[in-house]
């Protein structure tokens, strides 16, 4: 009975300490988008905008959907007038700013779509941070050449 309740005790701690990192999230999303692929293809990329307001330092470490089977994090890197994509463990978002996910930069490589995807549609992820902070972010899926404008 006694272990049971420790049991339940701990529970409920680690349930509290999850909400308030939720509630003392410095960081949101905006114009989270995914480019349309071709019908069939392999890799999709999604972008956005993180926006640190706070004082602390995060990492994002970890994105999660249910429509692909693996997502990564990745970065553009000119090597000899050559573009390659590397893959991060982290994507850093320092205090007091913003990370732009765009094309041509940081990016999220979406592998393996469980579905098909067309413009019009929503894809729902799920960032995960170093903190414990999780955002849920919807991206609508566009066509190359429409992407949002930046606005907060």
């Amino acid at each position: 009975m006694v272990q049971r309740l420790r049991f339940a005790m701990g529970a409920i701690l680690m349930m509290v300490a999850s909400l308030t990192a939720i509630a003392d999230s410095t960081i949101v999303v905006h114009d989270a988008w995914v480019r349309e692929a071709p019908p069939g293809a392999p890799v999709l990329a999604a972008y956005f905008i993180l926006e640190n307001s706070g004082s602390k330092a995060d990492k994002l470490v970890a994105v999660l959907c249910t429509d692909f089977d693996k997502v990564e994090i990745h970065s553009t890197e000119i090597r000899d007038g050559v573009a390659r994509m590397i893959a991060l463990d982290a994507l850093p978002v320092p205090p007091h700013a913003t990370v732009k996910l765009a094309p041509g930069g940081h990016h999220l490589m979406l592998h393996h779509p469980r579905r098909p995807l067309a413009a019009g549609m929503n894809v729902k992820l799920e960032l995960r941070f170093e903190s414990g902070t999780r955002l849920t972010v919807i991206a609508p899926v566009r066509r190359a050449g429409s992407e949002p404008a930046h606005h907060h």
